[in-house]
């Protein structure tokens, strides 16, 4: 890897030295997104790409890294710098520091909302209990399967699309885990989530976790709701912000 790779890899890990009042809550404004914007175009998108993804193993704009969980952990390789001096440290300003943070964790959204993110452990409690998450995810073999699987959703999502998720679960729901009805030829009438499609085929999963393949040329009624299956939460800011802590540790075999 290059010293610019390398240059740009340490801008997205971060430094004790931060600003106590404005990182301790891990709150992001708009303005600060901006700066951090800026920031990445400067000093990182050369190596790191304008998506974010050209160092292998990394993707900055999805919250991939190799061993980052917490705001904290990117501060502190930007600080330090990694890999026995590969990645150099960065002196960077508190304002840029907390911009280039900001700038990963709403996934490249220069226009991006403010995120909050809490402690895991906490939040592993709110997923399997007030949340009632567990109660249709699944998540490393653990869990029914009438909902996406979690176990590694912290490559699939950033803290800025998790967040939507919870709070306004119709501005973020992807196509293929829309709900679907289907009436077959005979009338029988089946609601679950859409696995896989083609042009003549559908898979899906009911309530009862039962895997159904249906052409579609055989059905009476084959309707995909734009409606998600369950609702904002109605959870306190604080637990929201342990949730996505919890969530974003969830990186599959990586963890």
């Amino acid at each position: 890897m290059t010293s610019r790779c390398l240059l740009a890899l340490a801008i997205i890990l971060f430094t004790p030295a931060l600003h106590a009042q404005n990182m301790a809550d891990h709150t992001y404004t708009s303005a600060t997104i901006a700066t951090g914007s800026r920031v990445y175009l400067q000093r990182c998108a050369l190596c790191h790409g304008p998506d974010g993804g050209w160092v292998e193993d990394i993707n900055l704009a999805r919250g991939k890294f190799k061993s980052v969980v917490t705001d904290k952990d990117l501060i502190e390789i930007i600080h330090r710098g990694a890999g026995d001096g590969r990645m150099p440290a960065f002196n960077l300003t508190e304002e840029e520091m907390e911009g280039i943070v900001a700038f990963i964790r709403t996934g490249f959204d220069p226009d991006g909302e403010a995120v909050i993110i809490g402690n895991m452990q906490r939040g592993k409690q709110v997923f399997n209990g007030k949340g009632e998450c567990s109660s249709c995810h699944r998540v490393q073999g653990i869990g029914p399967r009438s909902a996406p699987d979690l176990s590694d959703i912290a490559f699939k999502r950033t803290p800025a699309m998790l967040q939507r998720t919870l709070t306004r679960p119709a501005s973020s729901l992807m196509p293929i885990n829309r709900p679907i009805e289907i009436e077959t030829a005979g009338g029988e009438v089946i609601r679950g989530r859409r696995l896989n499609e083609d042009t003549y085929t559908v898979q899906i999963i009911d309530g009862n976790e039962r895997l159904l393949t249906f052409e579609k040329a055989s059905l009476r009624r084959f309707e995909v709701s734009t409606t998600p299956t369950h609702t904002p939460t109605t959870l306190p800011e604080d637990d929201v912000a342990d949730l996505l802590g919890f969530l974003l540790s969830l990186r599959g075999n990586a963890q």
